[in-house]
């Protein structure tokens, strides 16, 4: 092999190697986000009605990111004791009508 080969055989290497510690660091907080979501999926739920959790089921099916927000909400008002009764179906619904960025109306007049 030649000086030139031997360098691109080396870069071509460590090129390799700082993909594969990029990918395994991304796994790791992969992981570590899906811990924390479980974490506050298990608080939220233990206030939750039936009807509450099979919504959210469906909810993280459909919209993941907005599941990952309403729970973290109401895992927040759980821990900070401003959620104490039970969340039920309704109240969930409500919640998510909330989240819901308002949107702009727009009429179209004729001249």
């Amino acid at each position: 092999m030649t000086d030139i080969e031997e360098l691109r055989a080396k870069r071509m290497e460590e090129l390799q190697q700082q993909m594969a510690a990029q990918q395994t660091q991304a796994l790791r907080e992969q992981i570590q986000l899906q811990k924390q979501i479980a974490m506050l999926e298990a608080i939220a739920k233990q206030k939750m009605t039936k009807e509450a959790i099979l919504r959210y089921g469906n909810l993280k099916a459909a919209h993941p990111e907005k599941a990952i927000q309403l729970i973290a909400i109401l895992a927040q008002a759980i821990q900070q004791g401003q959620l104490t009764e039970q969340i039920t179906d309704e109240k969930l619904k409500n919640l998510l009508i909330q989240l819901e960025p308002e949107k702009k109306e727009f009429k179209i007049t004729q001249k």
